[in-house]
């Protein structure tokens, strides 16, 4: 099998060098990319088309997709536009689109259980916006290293921590406010999972629950932050090769 592998905020295709070997191993193929505005395609436009072309780009039959945090948004407007490309989707701590809204409205919890979750996440003084700092071109940049650690690498050693903190480069914002209309990924039910990291400070309980729930699936678990692809990366591997076996137990739901 190949994986393509999409990122999440802030990251690049860079994230995944410690699991390409071990999917290697288990002789599997990863194949991870650089959406625009990210990585060494850092000053590309990067709006939701943009990002979807860049997957469409590299996707061939058979492909099992894994998107990462904010790339659950990305890989699912990638199967949208070519489903008979797809052979499985992995939401790997990941969002998913509430149809017809931003995916800044879906990170804010368009789901009144999501709210609290939410909003102790951003708050300004002790959740990402402690470390964020706005740029004049829209931008955001991770300007923390503790917070960057305490929120994405806490099970990380310190020089894993610090080396992918280095190499993390500001996020573009304007795809965010992009509505998101995804009709034939709904409509076909495609195959899909989640995988849950249980130490996950970056996507609390709440939130992968809500994800979870609307993808009608079994969440499949690994003892780990945000970050497994650094702490864990030979278990995150088998994960995802278990992954692709599974079922969805439930219906898709768009909201």
């Amino acid at each position: 099998m190949r994986f393509v592998l999409v990122h999440g905020g802030f990251h690049g295709a860079w994230c995944w060098e410690r699991l390409l070997p071990e999917l290697e191993k288990l002789g599997h193929q990863g194949l991870a990319i650089d959406l625009p505005g990210h990585g060494a395609r850092r000053d590309e436009r990067s709006t939701l088309a943009d990002r979807r072309d860049a997957i469409l780009d590299v996707l061939q039959p058979g492909d099992v997709l894994v998107g990462h945090s904010g790339g659950g948004y990305d890989i699912t407007v990638a199967a949208d536009a070519a489903l008979d490309r797809v052979r499985h989707l992995v939401y790997f701590a990941a969002g998913l689109p509430l149809e017809g809204r931003s995916v800044l409205e879906a990170t804010g919890g368009a789901r009144d259980d999501d709210a609290g979750a939410v909003t102790q996440l951003m708050d300004d003084e002790t959740g990402m916006l402690a470390f964020l700092q706005p740029l004049e071109d829209g931008r955001l940049a991770v300007s923390d290293l503790r917070g960057a650690t305490d929120f994405f690498y806490h099970d990380c050693d310190a020089e894993t921590a610090r080396r992918a903190f280095e190499r993390l480069t500001p996020a573009p914002h304007h795809f965010n406010i992009e509505p998101v209309h995804v009709p034939r990924f709904w409509a076909a039910q495609p195959p899909r999972s989640f995988i849950r990291c249980l130490q996950d400070r970056a996507m609390p309980a709440s939130m992968s629950d809500s994800v979870i729930a609307r993808l009608g699936v079994e969440p499949l678990d690994i003892d780990a932050s945000h970050s497994p692809f650094f702490s864990q990366p030979a278990e995150l591997a088998q994960l995802l090769v278990r992954a692709v076996a599974t079922t969805p137990a439930g219906t898709l739901s768009p909201a």
